[in-house]
């Protein structure tokens, strides 16, 4: 019996001490277990996560911040790499979650690890950066402590009334002189007034009417060629639209926006429902303001949102709900490039026939922060175009068989556009 007591006290304390070091051993392991990463959290964010969430704004999806906290991390970790197996197996608070945001099917990633959601979570707990403070105080334009403009036009005027002064006092003073030593100023004898010797000279006022008729018609014709060439317009837009950005930056096809080049007379105005396949989860640019102001001087990030804003006003977009309100507005665009109604020019003929780059018209697109004509769109400029262009013939029979026998006709290895009938009046006036 004494035996069996210290048995079985000398197992209790084996037993103890199993825990004890068990203890210590899971606290040391969770010590030296790493911290979840952002930073990587933020990575994986973007390439998984930013298509239908967003941090501190509701879009497809609801906002992530500080989701941590708002739920268990263990079913966090099933919701995420399974949602719709959570759901499906009943699971109350999966259940919840899908009803609470619409019915939104979320997809699954189960390639994820928990380590990898631990890092977007650490990142979904970024605190929210506060807006940018705008001082709207009065700027000093003399910062560098430099004289300003109006300063030294002040002094150089002074300086000039000066000199006159002067000038007034010393002839003054010589008169004087001059009076009290006897000294007679020799008086100019009058003159015939130019005006009128000009009169009397029948033939120099014959050739100064001819000149002076001659001029008036060269610039009469001159200012009547510019009615109608509009050549450098830049209209201010209801909504700027930066094709800089969108063109340039993000390189964007041009007929992703104007469809209807490709196919039909006119490029057409994109609708505002093109602009929404983007701007949907496009709430805001991105970048810190300092990345836009060292850009563009006159446009900021606060600018760009506040646009976007006005998109979503005209098309009735309620970021709250991610959904239309069905309270529309129409955007007066003020049209840019405007041809006579008498001149027919065909998009599709130029664009998808003949494969001519649209920078070839409108210039530099993809560098205009405000559009503008670039182009003179003048009779002569399109029919100067005509003259210079090749016809590809590459790929067409007809235009094998034709351009064969132009080419003889004219001795050339190339047919242009206007030796195929470019210049005929009937193919742009009708």
């Amino acid at each position: 019996m004494i035996q069996v007591k210290r048995q079985n006290s000398f197992s209790r304390i084996l037993t103890l001490a199993a825990v004890v070091l068990l203890t210590l051993s899971s606290s040391l392991f969770a010590q030296d277990a790493p911290a979840a990463d952002a930073k990587a959290g933020e990575a994986l964010f973007k390439a998984n996560c930013a298509a239908c969430h967003k941090l501190y704004k509701p879009m497809t999806g609801p906002l992530l911040h500080q989701v941590s906290e708002k739920y268990d991390r263990e079913w966090l970790y099933k919701w995420i790499k399974n949602s719709q197996g959570l759901i499906k197996s009943g699971d109350p608070l999966a259940v919840k979650v899908y009803e609470e945001n619409g019915n939104k099917v979320m997809n699954s990633f189960p390639a994820l690890s928990n380590a990898d959601i631990d890092n977007i979570l650490a990142y979904t707990d970024t605190p929210k950066p506060a807006p940018p403070v705008l001082d709207d105080g009065p700027v000093d334009v003399n910062q560098g402590g430099g004289v300003s403009n109006n300063l030294i036009l002040a002094i150089l005027g002074f300086v000039l009334l000066l000199l006159v002064a002067v000038l007034f006092l010393v002839n003054n003073t010589l008169n004087k002189f001059a009076s009290a030593q006897g000294i007679e100023m020799p008086v100019e004898e009058k003159r015939k007034p130019i005006w009128k010797a000009f009169v009397e000279n029948q033939f120099l006022v014959l050739v100064s009417v001819i000149f002076l008729l001659l001029g008036s018609a060269y610039f009469a014709y001159g200012w009547m060629s510019q009615v109608g060439v509009d050549q450098g317009y830049m209209p201010v837009q209801p909504i700027h639209y930066s094709h800089r950005i969108h063109a340039g930056e993000n390189a964007i096809e041009c007929k992703y926006c104007h469809s209807s080049a490709r196919v039909s007379k006119h490029s057409g105005i994109p609708s505002l429902n093109v602009c929404m396949n983007c701007h949907k989860s496009i709430a805001e640019v991105a970048g810190p303001e300092s990345e836009f102001s060292s850009v563009t001087e006159d446009y900021s990030k606060e600018f760009y949102d506040k646009e976007i804003q006005k998109l979503y006003k005209a098309v009735g977009w309620d970021e709250a709900t991610q959904s239309y309100t069905g309270e529309t507005q129409a955007v007066e665009w003020v049209r840019i490039h405007n041809l006579p109604d008498f001149a027919y020019f065909n998009h599709s003929q130029h664009v998808s026939v003949a494969g001519i780059e649209c920078q070839k018209c409108h210039g530099p697109v993809e560098e205009m922060e405000v559009m503008y004509q670039y182009a003179p769109l003048t009779m002569g400029w399109c029919i100067n175009c005509h003259r210079e262009t090749n016809v590809k013939i590459e790929g067409n029979a007809y235009y094998e068989e034709i351009h064969e026998q132009l080419a003889k006709k004219y001795g050339v290895e190339k047919v242009t556009a206007a030796q195929m009938g470019g210049l005929e009046c009937g193919k742009c006036h009708y």
